[in-house]
């Protein structure tokens, strides 16, 4: 939960036996007594059923489709990944490095496209511009069946970021509009969970076409696979037109009551050192002089850095000595688990109101991993190594956007803008990343293995400062507002 306040449903209100000292500030150095009933009261905290009713549609409504839609945002990014394992370098006459950079290219349009995107989604309606770059990015992704050439490929993994660039932020900043930051970190997790799923199943879709389609037509099995995927995406691009919400006062399947209630919420979670309305200009200006801005990039870069084995998972699992169907069987198992463990961890982040824990916990496992794969080529070892490593990375990131989110959103604008910045930086990782797993450390990759585990401890460090900051921001708060109850940062 993140904000550390206890309030009571409207319902509840008036109440003769809610007491004026029931509505206290919850503080993060409470004595004993104090700390159990700060963690009992964030268990248990009364919610109207009218607004439990709301939330069960919003998720009814939100969630499956932008799960979906991060679910294919991936799996047509990794498709290369796959394509890898049906002769695609050999197809295109590529050697050294130059499945690397095709890999790394993509970044740079995301990295280019991302804040203009952000500032541009607060005029406009979200749910249509996003589903709008989706059917962009599924044109895209499908004509990279058509392409003969190194140069080819660049050029249009160049433009497949630029198209894939708006979506993560906008996501987030969807379900910004609509949860309380008590209810962001489970969201982001689960939208996460998508991503995760993707990069498994990816591999269990791969291994069919490639086993059942190569040479059908005349077209490669790797042709086929962004051919499928992009048709895929297109079809749940059209349905997203209809189903992903716009603002609340512009979203059809949300009732007149329904959208006074969510402008009452958002009213309600706001924090107490709140702005009052402004421009996306000023948005990025309040963005861009917070020093939290600066070290949520930091610590997304880092993370992010820390999962750059991403696009090469199939290549170290083909480490094991398995044959190319079963290879790319052997990708998806540590991906599911890390779907679940990325939920998981979301949820309990939202639950105990807790932050800086969780990203150290998880991202430890992460280096844990990391170090047992780069010291051992032993089979049984490695792929041990190979679910240790992705739930512990993978599961830090919603934490992290969820944290980011809540923390910088005195404004919508600024809260766009941030979204947007720290993924750009995360992304920035991905660049550089790319070349941490050159063909000539195979098959130890013991400097990809050994830079993730440094960037990982990196992410820790930046959400321990964070804390700190935090701490004495909540200081200054409770001495600047005189209200019985007030919102504080959560960490």
């Amino acid at each position: 939960m993140e904000l550390k306040t206890q309030y009571f449903a409207p319902a509840d209100q008036g109440r003769a036996d809610i007491k004026p000292t029931d509505l206290a500030i919850i503080d993060e150095k409470s004595t004993p007594v104090e700390e159990q009933d700060r963690f009992r009261s964030l268990i248990r905290t009364k919610m109207d059923p009218k607004e439990r009713a709301l939330v069960r549609k919003l998720d009814y409504y939100i969630m499956p489709t932008i799960c979906v839609m991060y679910f294919l945002n991936y799996v047509d990014r990794n498709a290369i990944a796959q394509a890898r394992l049906n002769h695609f370098e050999h197809d295109l006459g590529m050697s050294g490095n130059q499945f690397n950079t095709a890999v790394s290219i993509l970044f740079i349009g995301y990295v280019l496209m991302q804040v203009p995107s952000n500032m541009l989604i607060t005029r406009i309606k979200p749910g249509i511009y996003m589903s709008g770059c989706m059917l962009l990015w599924a044109v895209v992704s499908a004509s990279t069946a058509s392409v003969k050439s190194y140069e080819g490929l660049v050029v249009s993994r160049f433009f497949l970021g630029i198209a894939e660039a708006p979506f993560y932020p906008g996501a987030t900043y969807i379900l910004a509009i609509y949860y309380t930051h008590s209810e962001m970190a489970a969201r982001v997790g689960l939208m996460y969970a998508g991503q995760l799923l993707a990069t498994g199943f990816t591999g269990l879709i791969s291994a069919g076409v490639f086993a059942g389609m190569d040479g059908l037509r005349g077209f490669t099995g790797w042709q086929w696979l962004f051919i499928i995927e992009g048709a895929l995406t297109a079809f749940v691009a059209i349905l997203g037109f209809w189903l992903l919400p716009n603002t609340p006062d512009d979203t059809y399947w949300l009732t007149e009551d329904e959208r006074k209630l969510v402008q009452a919420r958002r009213a309600r979670d706001r924090m107490s050192d709140i702005f009052g309305e402004t421009s996306a200009w000023e948005g990025l200006k309040q963005a861009f002089k917070d020093k939290r801005t600066w070290l949520f990039c930091f610590m997304q870069m880092f993370h992010l850095s820390a999962c750059s084995f991403n696009a090469f998972f199939p290549t170290v699992a083909k480490t094991l000595k398995y044959d190319t169907t079963v290879t790319l069987l052997l990708t998806c198992p540590p991906f599911v688990l890390a779907g679940i463990g990325s939920t998981l961890v979301g949820w309990s982040s939202g639950r105990l109101n807790e932050r800086t824990w969780h990203i150290t916990a998880t991202l430890s496992f992460a280096i844990a991993g990391f170090v047992i794969a780069a010291s051992t080529l032993n089979t049984a070892a490695r792929y041990v190594a190979c679910f240790i490593f992705p739930v512990g990375a993978f599961s830090a990131n919603s934490v992290i956007v969820g944290w980011a989110s809540s923390t910088l959103s005195q404004t919508e604008e600024k809260r766009a803008v941030v979204l947007a910045i720290t993924n750009v930086f995360g992304h920035i990782g991905y660049i550089y990343g790319a070349y941490l797993w050159p063909d000539s450390d195979e098959p130890r990759y013991g400097i990809g293995f050994g830079a993730s585990a440094g960037f990982a401890l990196l992410s820790i460090c930046c959400a321990w400062v964070v804390r700190t900051l935090l701490i004495q921001e909540n200081k200054k708060i409770r001495m600047s507002v005189p209200e019985p109850t007030i919102n504080l940062y959560s960490y």
